[in-house]
């Protein structure tokens, strides 16, 4: 049984801020208090606080066309204005790649405790390629990395439950022990988690025991402990 714990959610992939479909909260609004900005609940328990540009959009199909300087401040103030409340982890979610956004991360948290990063690849060799960017600018910026997650490692047939590396597998392992770094788990594409989202449902309560939930129960736990 895994432990409760207070975790805030920042969404910072200004281009494409999807965190708020994927939790079925892009129905709502940021709230704006006298004290700073309210973060958005999507539990009734208010374990996760998420705080997400498409919050703060007047529809979800509205683009955000900005040039870096606003993306920095807009950054700086979702990481100052935001009332997270006692989280005990805030989590960063980036875009891919080395842009504006991971400068404008690092500037604003330079005086915070950073514990690190988690990088995600899938197995791809394209995908690697970025990934090894990745990992140059973590070290050059002075990131430690906590780990390397390998995402949608292959596929889990729902009729026979087998699994089909349809982007072949094990690319996460060879990157981190290339990189000298942790490996963390993989993580299966399963398509009954695709559906969930588009229902508005939560997977892991709906599926708790598939094979998914449990890779990623694991990966938490090894992150939990690393921290």
């Amino acid at each position: 049984m895994m432990l409760v714990k207070f975790v805030g959610l920042l969404d910072a992939d200004f281009c494409g801020p999807s965190v708020a479909a994927i939790l079925s909260i892009d129905h709502k609004t940021v709230q704006e208090l006298p004290q700073g900005w309210a973060p958005v609940h999507p539990d009734h328990n208010n374990n996760l606080a998420v705080m997400s540009l498409a919050l703060m959009l007047e529809t979800n199909m509205d683009p955000v066309i900005w040039r870096g300087p606003k993306k920095t401040f807009m950054i700086s103030q979702l990481l100052s204005k935001v009332l997270w409340g006692d989280i005990e982890y805030l989590v960063i979610d980036t875009p891919p790649g080395t842009s504006d956004e991971h400068m404008a991360v690092l500037n604003a948290i330079k005086d915070m405790e950073s514990r690190g990063a988690v990088i995600v690849t899938t197995p791809q060799a394209v995908a690697i390629a970025d990934v090894r960017r990745e990992i140059t600018f973590c070290r050059k910026t002075g990131i430690n990395m906590l780990g390397i997650i390998e995402n949608m490692s292959g596929y889990l047939c729902p009729h026979c439950t087998e699994c089909i590396n349809i982007f072949s597998s094990g690319a996460g392992t060879q990157l981190a022990e290339y990189a000298k770094i942790p490996f963390l788990g993989k993580l299966l594409f399963d398509e009954r988690l695709t559906q969930c989202m588009d229902r508005g449902e939560n997977y892991a309560e709906k599926f708790p025991d598939s094979e998914l939930c449990q890779s990623f129960n694991e990966i938490v736990d090894k992150l939990i402990s690393a921290l």
